[in-house]
């Protein structure tokens, strides 16, 4: 039996829920795990379905049964097959430990995705990338090139087939173009808790500033830099007799966790985006496991 995962976005009205579970059990599916939100503010409904399908349907039969209450209810619907792996290009810098810490979650099965390539402007982590047997993509970036430059890493984007672009510690500002054509499909990590601390070395001014929590937030990219709609946030408590040093090893801990969970929630199908915020579906049951590890 198939797993797959319907995710639904639209006007909220009566009877929804009734015509997608109809839908589902009259196609020969069962129910897993289910999660719905009505945001009364917007009037928009968002609800995540996992299913499995015990009369062996396959996916184009199932989307192309849906097509009527789709329709009916105006909807933004897809049904993705549970199985199947989201493509992703990891992109990085001079600072690793996100990366590092993503690629030891993929290779011991904690991020179920594949990583279809790694896209850097330096050379700093091309062997650690290769010896992973996974493509490194050298693309400089300057004021000059930089058109070109994006230009450079779309096409790597389209010949992979990537899914999701995640951004760890990459430290170029992507074009508004680019944003928009990749709208809600690129990740980034952003070294706080809030957006107070910007510029260089922010841990620094956390530091100066005696702040008693750090952290780390997890948010897609828009083109208001850093200021996209938030996936995932931690905190840790800091102390006076940290130093700043120790803010900054505290700091890349909880990045790498935030943004492995902010990964996790895209890819198991859970995060919606409802205009300016996110709505974060806990996780079903079927990847529960692999979810708490990141």
């Amino acid at each position: 039996m198939k797993n797959y995962i319907l995710t639904v976005s639209c006007r909220s009205t009566r009877g929804i829920v009734p015509a997608l579970s109809g839908y589902i059990a009259e196609s020969g599916c069962s129910i897993l795990d289910s999660s719905q939100f009505d945001d009364l503010d917007t009037g928009r409904f968002l609800m995540r379905i996992s299913f499995l399908s015990e009369a062996d349907k396959g996916l184009t039969e199932l989307v192309e049964g849906l097509r009527p209450v789709s329709a009916k209810f105006e909807m933004d619907a897809e049904i993705h097959d549970g199985s199947q792996r989201m493509k992703v290009l990891l992109m990085v810098s001079r600072f690793g430990h996100c990366l590092n810490d993503l690629l030891y979650r993929w290779k011991i099965g904690a991020l179920p995705i594949d990583i279809v390539g790694v896209v850097s402007n330096h050379f700093d982590y091309q062997k650690v990338v290769v010896n992973h047997d996974i493509p490194f993509h050298h693309i400089p970036v300057t004021k000059a090139n930089k058109s070109d430059a994006e230009a450079r890493i779309m096409g790597v984007v389209e010949s992979t087939g990537t899914e999701l672009i995640v951004l760890a510690r990459y430290m170029q500002v992507l074009s508004d173009a680019m944003c928009q054509k990749m709208a809600g499909k690129i990740i980034n990590i952003h070294h706080s808790f809030l957006p107070s601390f910007k510029g260089a070395n922010p841990y620094k001014q956390a530091y100066t500033r005696g702040v008693k929590l750090i952290g780390a937030t997890a948010h897609y990219v828009t083109s208001d830099l850093d200021e996209g709609p938030i996936i995932e946030q931690d905190t840790i408590r800091v102390t006076h007799a940290q130093s700043a040093d120790d803010y900054v090893s505290l700091g890349r801990d909880v990045e790498a966790q935030v943004l492995a969970r902010a990964i996790h929630a895209h890819i198991h199908r859970r995060s919606f985006i409802n205009g300016n915020r996110t709505v974060i579906f806990p996780p079903s049951p079927g990847s529960y496991a692999s979810e708490r590890m990141g």
